[in-house]
C-alpha cells in the first residue's frame, strides 16, 4: 500500500501540472486576440454579404439574366447579414493593430452608422418584396438601392 501511495504522488504531480499547461494555453485570450477574432468575424459577415449580392449586382449590370426567385432568395439573406452588422461593431478594435478597412470614426458616430446598416437591411426588404412581385422595373430600381446603401456606408466608414 505504502509503494502505491508513493507511486500515486509523483503520477499525480505530473498530472496536475500537464492539466495546468493544458488549461494556460486554453485560458482567455488576450485582448489583442479578441480583436483579431472579433475583425475576422466581421471580414467574414461582409465575404458573406458579397457572395450573397453578387448575382445580384451582376443581373443589375446585365451580365446575367434577371431571376426574381433567386433575387428573392438573396435579398432574405442580406437582410439577415445586413441585421448583424452593428452587432459585428460593438467591440472597439481601433486601439489594436489588426488588417482591418474599418475606419475609426465608425465608433466615434454609431448612431449614423447604425442607420446606414439599418437604411441596407430597409433596402434588402424592398428588393425581396420587388422580387415577389417579378417586375423588372421594380427589381432593378429596388437592387440599385441596395447597392447606394452599401456604397453610402462604404464610403464613410470604409477605407479603401
Amino acid at each position: 500500500m505504502f509503494e502505491l501511495h508513493r507511486a500515486l504522488i509523483p503520477a499525480s504531480a505530473v498530472l496536475l501540472g500537464a492539466v495546468s499547461i493544458a488549461l494556460a494555453q486554453n485560458g482567455p485570450p488576450s485582448p489583442e486576440k479578441q480583436a483579431e477574432k472579433t475583425v475576422e468575424t466581421r471580414q467574414g459577415l461582409f465575404n458573406v454579404q458579397a457572395f450573397v449580392f453578387g448575382p445580384v449586382g451582376a443581373m443589375l449590370k446585365g451580365s446575367i439574366p434577371l431571376d426574381a426567385a433567386l433575387v428573392q432568395k438573396e435579398a432574405a439573406r442580406l437582410q439577415v447579414t445586413s441585421s448583424m452588422i452593428t452587432e459585428m461593431f460593438k467591440v472597439d478594435t481601433r486601439k489594436f493593430q489588426t488588417h482591418t478597412h474599418a475606419k475609426d470614426k465608425i465608433w466615434d458616430s454609431q448612431a449614423d452608422f447604425t442607420k446606414k446598416a439599418d437604411d441596407l437591411h430597409e433596402a434588402a426588404m424592398t428588393l425581396e418584396a420587388a422580387a415577389k412581385k417579378g417586375e423588372r422595373s421594380g427589381i432593378l430600381d429596388a437592387a440599385g438601392k441596395v447597392g447606394n446603401a452599401c456604397k453610402a456606408c462604404h464610403d464613410e466608414y470604409r477605407d479603401k
